[in-house]
This record gives structure tokens, C-alpha cells and sequence, in this order.
């Protein structure tokens, strides 16, 4: 193919398009269809990718950008009560990985150095995928996938370890494994003192000077997270870790929901190029080797890696659809595994032969264990009669984060629009013992609220994905104050889309706006000026009557 860059991404986009519509007609993930693009572009098939610089600087954006829409979601309480389970889960699967996996490879013939490789390899999963799937899947902000996100975080810094050992061994520093994990820990410990600054004194007044622009808003979330992630490698880190923690750096803001929603779909549009890129780097030659010991290791990483998770886990007090969730997440291994087979290679450790091995591993299990999670609860329901050996009697942990997180019941109105009269009917609605949580864009608006003790979210009722943000499945009635014709019928689109099934009130003041949001099914159409100059009248209507007599 020519060096045309243009005319390259023209047909990655219709050849991702036209297959990823034979997946979706054929129910087929898409992340399955975009690595069979990739590998269909590649060099091993087709070679129409030239520009390969240019794919992988969008797939990195992407990465960046799903990384930080997690840090985003994720509430500091929570990293307090779920660090625990997910360090000791982290590490007791490495640990269990390394040591079976080692075992193994030897028994399928390999020398000692090769084996310890293969095994350190398989301990890797894909967070980029299993983020990916779980935010599909809207279980990102669930128990297992809270969980499932920390102890990734742990493997990722795990490999930053394993490849820093690597590198120091290979240049002949003499430094021990113990000596470069102490320093990756102090390494890492500043960069949480310094955003823990950020969070407290810098970030909020920044927030709230930028937030009267959505578009500046959108802008400053995409550059705080390449900052991070840029400084995180700089430190020695991947780009994962380092656009986690710009998001997480976020998370206590008003504003994450405005930036999260407004970032998904060009979150997901970059990603696309992460899953091509990851096909057209896998060297499809290599495979072939060795297939009966991929064979082996495939299912001791669809098997082994989720038995250890909900082992650790029910120990540590949660219940077994939890820890079979979680564990689900592991069955799987990263690009990572790759690259660091292939860094072995270049230093001279290892032979060719386990590059193909760990591909046609990674192949296999990043596909099956795409299934397993997006079907997780039927394969749930199939296996729970065998599953009770990896649950305690009493489920302690688990039962003591649901009393935790039992809060307040779910709003019973909601109400976009928190000027004068939005909040004027708020407050009336309140007093009345009516649980009220207001919607607004406007930042003063939001402030003044939170001030006077009103439950409020920043918010923007043009953005379709927003309504998926509030706890609508409680809420009795959602109300629009906003005057706008066009944003009231696109919110209430998005309310039916994302499954309201409450009843809808919305503000108008022309006539024909009037029959337009009846037309489109509002229960009740609110007139303000009407509804005040009725009100008005009344009033008068009733001294004056009381004059006369």
C-alpha cells in the first residue's frame, strides 16, 4: 500500500466499521472483531498499515483516556476500604502465577530461565481490555470491578518492576530485586504526596475557573491526563499508572461526570486503534511451535488465575459471585506479556520459540476471557452449585462495605436547572420531606447550592450519556426548568434510552413548544410565567374580595 496516511486510516475505519457490523449481526464482541482488523492489516496478512507511528500515538491516546475516565469514577473512600483486598489479591495471584506457571513450563520440557520468563509472563493481565469490558458492561463502578481495577493497578506496577529488574540485570548495576522495588516504592510514594497536593489546593480552583466552558473544560481533562501519564513514564512508570492517578486526582471534583460522559465517545473512537494496532503487532509466523503446550498454558490461565482470585477473596470475607466476577478478569494475559517475552529476547535470555508460545496464549485466552466476562452472570448461574467451597458462612467484608455504602435512599425528584426557579422548587419540594437532587452546569450555580445545603451534581442536560450517571431507578419524577425546546426533547430521549420509567415534567413558555413536549409524551408540561401570573391573580383576586367585605 502507498505511504498515503490518509488513505490508510480511510480503510482501517471502513474495514473496522464493516467487520465490527458483521460482529455485532454474528453478537460478537467488538474488541474481538477490531484485533481480527488488525490482524488482517498487518503484516503477516494484508501489510496495508505503513503508518504505524501515527495508529499507535491515537491507540496510546486511548489508552490514556480509558485509564483516566476510571481514575475519574473512583470515590477515595472507597480505594480505603477496598486497598487491602486488592493488594492482597494482586500480589497472592502473581505470587500463585509465578510459581505454578514456573512449574509447569518446566514440565512441558523448558530450561529453567525460559520457564521463569513464560511464568512471569502469564501473571500479566490486560487492564486495558478488562477496564474496556467492564465499562461496556457498566460494572465499572460495581464491588468486583472496583476490586478488579486495584489489584490490576497492582500488576501493572508489577511489571514495572519485573522490566526496571531486567533492564538493571542486563546493564550489570549489581542492584538487587530488592534494592529497584524499594526505589520503584519511593518513586511512586512521591508522585501520590504531589498529586495529594494537587487534589487539596491546586485542582479544585482550576476546575472552577474552567468550568464555564465545556469545551475548556473537555480540553483540560484530556491535557491534565497526557501530563500525568507523560510524567509517569518519565518516572519509570507506564502510562496506565500515571493516567490513573490524573483521573483519580479528579474524582472528588463536581465536575468528573461532566467530563467523564463528555469524554466516552471519544474514549471509545481512539480505542479502536489500540485493539488494530494490537492485531497488526502480532507475528502470526511465530505461532504454530508449539501448540500443545499453549494448549496447557491457556487453560491454566482460564482456569488457574480465576481459582486463585476467588480463593483469596472468600478467605478475605467476600461472597463467591463477587470473587467469581472479579476473578474473571484475570483470565487473561497482556500485551505486556508480550513485550516482555520479546525483551527477554533482545537481551539474549530467552530463544524465539517463547515469543510464538506466549502470542498464541494471548491470542486464545484474551478471546475466550472476552466471552467469559461478557456472559459472566449466565456462567455464573451455570457453576454456583460448585462454587460454595470459596465462600465464608459469613461473608463479613462483603456485608460491612453494603452497611458502608447504604447511604440515603435514591432521590424521589430530580430537577435540571438550578436557576431561580429550578431551586425555588427544590426548596419547596424539600420541605415537604421530598428527597430533591438538583442538576446544573453552571459552577457559581452548583457552589451557591452546595452552600445552602441543597443535594446537587454538576451536570449538562445536552450531554445523551449524562442521565446514566443519576440514580434513576428510585426517582419518582424528573423535572426540567431548562426553557429550551431542543435540549428538554433531547433529555428526554436520553431519560427513555437509559431507562426511566418515573414520570417527566418539563418547562415550556410558546404554545408551540407546549404541544411538541405533549406530543412527545410529557406528563406534564410546567408554564412558569402562566403558572406565576395564575398564582398572582389568585392572590390578588382573594385580598380584593377580602377588602370588599
Amino acid at each position: 500500500m502507498t505511504g498515503d496516511v490518509y488513505s490508510e486510516f480511510t480503510l482501517l475505519l471502513l474495514a473496522a466499521a464493516l467487520i465490527g457490523a458483521v460482529g455485532v449481526r454474528l453478537r460478537q464482541p467488538l474488541i474481538v472483531a477490531y484485533i481480527i482488523v488488525g490482524i488482517a492489516v498487518g503484516p503477516s496478512m494484508l501489510g496495508w498499515v505503513t503508518a504505524h507511528d501515527k495508529v499507535d500515538l491515537l491507540a496510546q491516546i486511548g489508552v490514556t483516556l480509558l485509564l483516566f475516565v476510571v481514575g475519574l469514577k473512583l470515590d477515595i473512600h472507597l480505594v480505603r476500604n477496598l486497598g487491602g483486598v486488592a493488594l492482597a489479591t494482586g500480589l497472592g495471584q502473581l505470587l500463585f502465577t509465578i510459581v505454578f506457571g514456573f512449574l509447569i513450563a518446566l514440565a512441558l520440557g523448558m530450561s529453567a530461565l525460559t520457564a521463569l520468563y513464560i511464568a512471569v509472563a502469564l501473571t500479566f493481565s490486560s487492564t486495558i481490555i478488562i477496564v474496556k469490558l467492564l465499562s461496556d458492561k457498566r460494572e465499572i463502578d460495581s464491588l468486583h470491578g472496583r476490586i478488579a481495577l486495584g489489584f490490576l493497578i497492582v500488576q501493572d506496577i508489577a511489571v514495572v518492576v519485573a522490566m526496571m529488574a531486567l533492564g538493571a540485570y542486563n546493564a550489570g548495576s549489581g542492584e538487587s530485586w530488592l534494592a529497584i522495588a524499594a526505589t520503584v516504592g519511593v518513586k511512586f510514594a512521591g508522585a501520590l504526596i504531589v498529586v495529594a497536593l494537587l487534589m487539596r489546593y491546586v485542582l479544585p480552583r482550576v476546575l472552577h475557573l474552567l468550568a464555564g466552558s465545556p469545551e475548556l473544560l473537555l480540553l483540560f481533562a484530556i491535557a491534565w491526563a497526557t501530563t500525568l501519564a507523560t510524567a509517569s513514564e518519565l518516572l519509570g512508570f507506564s502510562k496506565e499508572v500515571g493516567a490513573f492517578l490524573a483521573g483519580f486526582s479528579l474524582a472528588s471534583t463536581p465536575y468528573r461526570e461532566a467530563m467523564s460522559t463528555r469524554l466516552t465517545s471519544l474514549r471509545d473512537f481512539l480505542l479502536l486503534f489500540f485493539f488494530i494496532d494490537l492485531g497488526a503487532k502480532l507475528d502470526l509466523s511465530a505461532l504454530g511451535g508449539d501448540l500443545a503446550g499453549a494448549a496447557v498454558l491457556s487453560v491454566f490461565v482460564l482456569i488457574g488465575n480465576p481459582l486463585i482470585v476467588m480463593a483469596i477473596m472468600g478467605w478475605m470475607g467476600y461472597r463467591k459471585r463477587t470473587g467469581f466476577l472479579a476473578g474473571l478478569t484475570v483470565a487473561q494475559i497482556s500485551e505486556f506479556s508480550i513485550v516482555f517475552v520479546a525483551m527477554g529476547i533482545t537481551l539474549g535470555h530467552i530463544g524465539q520459540g517463547a515469543l510464538g508460545l506466549v502470542t498464541l496464549v494471548g491470542l486464545v485466552t484474551i478471546t475466550l476471557s472476552t466471552y467469559m466476562i461478557l456472559y459472566s452472570q449466565r456462567l455464573y448461574d451455570w457453576l454456583k452449585p460448585w462454587l460454595g467451597f470459596f465462600e465464608r458462612r459469613t461473608p463479613f467484608r462483603e456485608m460491612a462495605v453494603e452497611r458502608q455504602q447504604a447511604g440515603p435512599g435514591q432521590a424521589d425528584v430530580i430537577v435540571f436547572g438550578m436557576g431561580r426557579y429550578g431551586k425555588h422548587l427544590a426548596q419547596h419540594l424539600s420541605r415537604h420531606d421530598t428527597a430533591v437532587l438538583g442538576v446544573d452546569f453552571d459552577p457559581e450555580t452548583v457552589a451557591h447550592c452546595r452552600q445552602r445545603g441543597i443535594a446537587i451534581r454538576f451536570g449538562d442536560a445536552e450531554d445523551p450519556a449524562f442521565p446514566e450517571t443519576l440514580p434513576l431507578a428510585g426517582t419518582r419524577w424528573v423535572v426540567s426548568t431548562l426553557p429550551e425546546i431542543s435540549v428538554n426533547l433531547g433529555l428526554l430521549d436520553a431519560l427513555r434510552r437509559h431507562g426511566f420509567n418515573g414520570r417527566i415534567a418539563m418547562t415550556a413558555h410558546a404554545a408551540q413548544d407546549i404541544r411538541r413536549l405533549e406530543h412527545a409524551g410529557v406528563d406534564r408540561v410546567l408554564q412558569p410565567f402562566d403558572d406565576a401570573a395564575d398564582f398572582a391573580a389568585r392572590a390578588i383576586g382573594k385580598e380584593l374580595s377580602s377588602q370588599e367585605n
